[in-house]
C-alpha cells in the first residue's frame, strides 16, 4: 500500500495579485497568478480560476487537499467575504464573481481545514520555508500589511499597539521550521480609517508607492521609479525618508512638489518640461530607500549574528537595493524568492500549512520558478490551426530550435521564446521571454518601440551562463531570479551595450543547465557563434499586459507586435507577406467595434 501525497493549497485572495500555490509533500507542484489567466494585470477578485488551474494541472480535486491557507491583508478573509455578500466593492470582487463565489465550497467556509494567515507572516514563510539555509533571518518590508488586531504569530509584539496600525516592516529569526518575530514596525493611522490609502502612511514601502503615484499616476509602478532614478540629479530634493535612532521620519512634502503627472502618451510625457523634476524625485526616493534598507539589514545582522538573510515583501523586488544589501550589509548569503511581492503570499500560505499546521519538515529548496503547467505539443498545434495564424505566419518544425534561434538572434532578429511551464513572479526567466542580441546599442530602442511599447528609460535585463557571470558582472553570487542588480565590468560594457543601464548596472539572471536545459543550450549556441554568453531577456508581453500564459497568448502577442519570430516549443513561426495587411484590417475592425459599443452604451 502506497502512502497518499499530502497536498496543501495556499491562496492570496481578493486584493491585487490574486494567486494560488499547490504543495505536494512539501514541494511546489504548481503555482499561478490570476492575471496570467484573466489577462488583467495585478488581477483582484475571487480566486476560483487559480484554484482550478493548480488542481487541474495536478489532476486532483479540492477533496484531495489536506489543508488550505488564505490571506487577504485588508481584512480577515472571513470578514471580507461576509461584507462582499451585501456590499459592492469593485476592486475586490465584481457582481459576476460574487454569484460564482456563492457556489464555491471555499466561500464563507467554516471548515477547520481552511485557515487565514496574516500578511507579513505569509511573506515570511514565502521567504524562508524553501530557502537554501537551515537557519538565518528574514526581513520583510512592503507597502502595508495586516492590521495589528489581525496579527497572530509567535513574538507578534502587538501589546499596546493601536488596533488600526498596520504592518510595515517585520524581522524574524528562523532555524529549521521554527520562525520567531523579533521586531515589527507599525504604521500608525494618520488620517483615521482613511489610512487604508496606504501611500499616505508613514512607511518606506508606502512612501515609495506614493512617489510612484506622484510620477506615474499609479501606485504600482515602483519598478519604473527604480528604472528612472539613475537619470536624476543627486540631492536636488531633500530626503523624503530619514532615520533617527532606528525610527523612520517622513518630512512633509512642500510646495516644491507641485508638478504631478499628467496622463499623456509616453512621447509627450518624456518630452515634458517636468521630466527632470520627476527624474530627480525618483533618484531621491531610490537613494533614501537604499540607505535605510542597508541600515536595517546591518542592524539585523548585528542583533542576531546571522550569516544568512532572506528577503520578501514588495520592497524586495528592488533589485538595485538588493544588490547593495548583498555587497554592503555584511551577510555571507542573501536569498530573495522569485515572487517577493504579494503574489508570493500564496507560496507563504502553502508553506505555513505544510510546516506549522501539518508539522512536516522543510525538504524543498526553490531553485527555479517554472511553476506553471506545461502545455503539450497538441496544445500548440491547436493554437496554430487558426485561420489567421496560417495566413499571417509560416510555421516550420525545427530540427534544432536552439541552434536556429541562436543563428537568427545573432543576425539581429527579435524572438518570442515560449517553452515549458510559465515562470511564477514578475520576471521572465526564459520560458516566457522576448530575446534579442545584446551586442548592439540600438537593440534596446528597437525592442522598446517595435515590441514592448514602453518608455525609453526602462532597462532590459541580461540572461547569462552562470559559470561565465563573474567574468562579465561584478560579484560571485548567482542571481537565478533576476532580483540582483550588478555592475557590468568595464571591459564588457561596450560588448553588450543593450543591457547596460545608464548607471552601468544590469538586472542579471544567471542560468545553469539543470535549471533550464533548453535556455542554457540556446545561450551556449549563441556563445558559439558570437563569443558572448549573454542574451537580452525581457518578459513576453507588451506594456500594460501580463506575461503570456498559453500558446494562444504567445501567438496573439507575436502577431500584433514587431517580433520577427516565435519559437513555440520546437516550432519556428515567421510572419508572411499577408501579416501587415491583415494586422491593419484587424485594427480597423477593432476600432469600429469599439465605436459601436460606445454608441450603444451612450444610448
Amino acid at each position: 500500500m502506497t502512502n497518499k501525497p499530502i497536498y496543501v493549497l495556499g491562496i492570496n485572495a481578493y486584493d491585487h495579485d490574486v494567486s494560488a500555490c499547490l504543495l505536494k509533500d512539501g514541494k511546489i507542484a504548481y503555482a499561478i497568478e490570476k492575471e496570467r489567466i484573466t489577462r488583467r494585470k495585478h488581477a483582484t477578485g475571487f480566486f476560483q480560476e487559480v484554484v482550478d488551474y493548480v488542481l487541474d494541472a495536478e489532476g486532483i480535486t479540492l477533496r484531495d487537499v489536506a489543508t488550505i491557507v488564505r490571506n487577504c491583508y485588508v481584512l480577515p478573509v472571513e470578514d471580507l467575504e461576509t461584507r462582499l455578500l451585501y456590499e459592492d466593492i469593485p476592486e475586490f470582487m465584481d457582481t459576476d464573481e460574487r454569484e460564482q463565489a456563492k457556489h464555491s465550497p471555499l466561500y464563507l467556509t467554516k471548515s477547520p481545514n481552511v485557515v487565514t494567515l496574516s500578511h507579513h507572516l505569509g511573506h515570511a514563510y514565502s521567504a524562508f520555508a524553501a530557502c537554501p539555509f537551515d537557519e538565518g533571518v528574514v526581513m520583510i518590508v512592503d507597502g502595508v500589511g495586516s492590521y495589528a488586531t489581525d496579527v497572530k504569530e509567535p513574538g507578534q509584539m502587538t501589546e499596546g499597539v493601536n488596533p488600526l496600525a498596520r504592518e510595515s516592516e517585520s524581522y524574524y529569526t528562523f532555524k529549521g521550521s521554527d520562525l520567531t518575530c523579533i521586531r515589527k514596525v507599525w504604521l500608525e493611522p494618520v488620517r483615521g480609517f482613511l489610512s487604508d490609502e496606504f501611500y499616505f502612511m508613514p512607511g518606506l514601502g508606502a512612501m515609495y508607492s506614493r512617489v510612484s503615484s506622484y510620477i506615474f499616476s499609479d501606485w504600482n509602478k515602483c519598478g519604473e521609479v527604480m528604472g528612472l532614478a539613475p537619470y536624476g540629479k543627486p540631492d536636488v530634493h531633500r530626503p523624503l525618508v530619514t532615520m533617527e535612532n532606528g525610527e523612520l521620519k517622513f518630512p512633509q512634502w512642500d510646495e516644491s512638489f507641485n508638478k504631478p503627472f499628467s496622463a499623456e502618451s509616453d512621447a509627450k510625457w518624456e518630452a515634458s518640461p517636468h521630466m527632470q523634476h520627476w527624474m530627480d524625485m525618483a533618484w531621491r526616493m531610490q537613494d533614501d530607500s537604499e540607505k535605510i534598507l542597508i541600515e536595517r539589514a546591518r542592524w539585523l545582522r548585528e542583533k542576531t549574528g546571522a550569516k544568512n538573510l532572506c528577503l520578501a515583501g514588495g520592497v524586495a523586488l528592488n533589485c538595485v537595493a538588493n544588490g547593495r544589501i548583498v555587497r554592503e550589509a555584511g551577510f555571507e548569503n542573501v536569498w530573495v524568492q522569485p515572487a517577493a511581492g504579494d503574489n508570493g503570499i500564496a507560496i507563504g500560505c502553502a508553506y505555513y500549512g505544510h510546516l506549522a499546521l501539518q508539522k512536516q519538515p522543510r525538504t524543498h529548496v526553490i531553485d527555479t520558478a517554472y511553476f506553471g503547467k506545461p502545455y503539450t505539443d497538441a496544445d500548440v498545434k491547436r493554437a496554430l490551426n487558426r485561420v489567421d495564424v496560417k495566413l499571417e505566419a509560416k510555421a516550420v518544425e525545427s530540427a534544432d530550435i536552439c541552434a536556429e534561434t541562436a543563428r537568427l538572434l545573432s543576425e539581429g532578429h527579435i524572438f518570442g521564446w515560449y517553452q515549458g511551464g510559465c515562470e511564477y513572479g514578475p520576471r521572465a526567466l526564459g520560458n516566457r521571454s522576448i530575446l534579442a542580441d545584446p551586442r548592439k546599442p540600438e537593440t534596446k530602442d528597437i525592442v522598446n518601440k517595435r515590441v514592448k511599447h514602453r518608455q525609453s528609460f526602462r532597462p532590459f535585463a541580461p540572461v547569462v551562463l552562470a559559470e561565465r557571470s563573474a567574468e562579465i558582472f561584478e560579484g560571485e553570487e548567482e542571481s537565478p531570479f533576476m532580483l540582483l542588480a550588478k555592475n557590468v565590468l568595464p571591459e564588457w560594457k561596450d560588448k553588450i551595450p543593450a543591457i547596460v543601464h545608464v548607471d552601468g548596472t544590469a538586472r542579471v539572471q544567471t542560468i545553469r543547465e539543470n535549471q533550464n536545459p533548453k535556455l542554457y543550450r540556446l545561450l551556449k549556441e549563441f556563445e558559439k557563434l558570437t563569443g558572448v554568453p549573454v542574451l537580452l531577456n525581457t518578459s513576453f508581453n507588451v506594456r500594460g499586459e501580463p506575461i503570456v500564459e498559453t500558446p494562444e497568448d504567445a501567438i496573439n502577442c507575436f502577431l500584433r507586435t514587431g517580433l520577427d519570430h516565435l519559437a513555440l516549443h520546437d516550432t519556428l513561426l515567421t510572419k508572411t507577406k499577408l501579416h501587415k495587411p491583415m494586422l491593419s484590417a484587424k485594427r480597423t475592425l477593432n476600432e469600429i467595434t469599439t465605436m459601436v459599443r460606445r454608441g450603444l452604451a451612450d444610448d
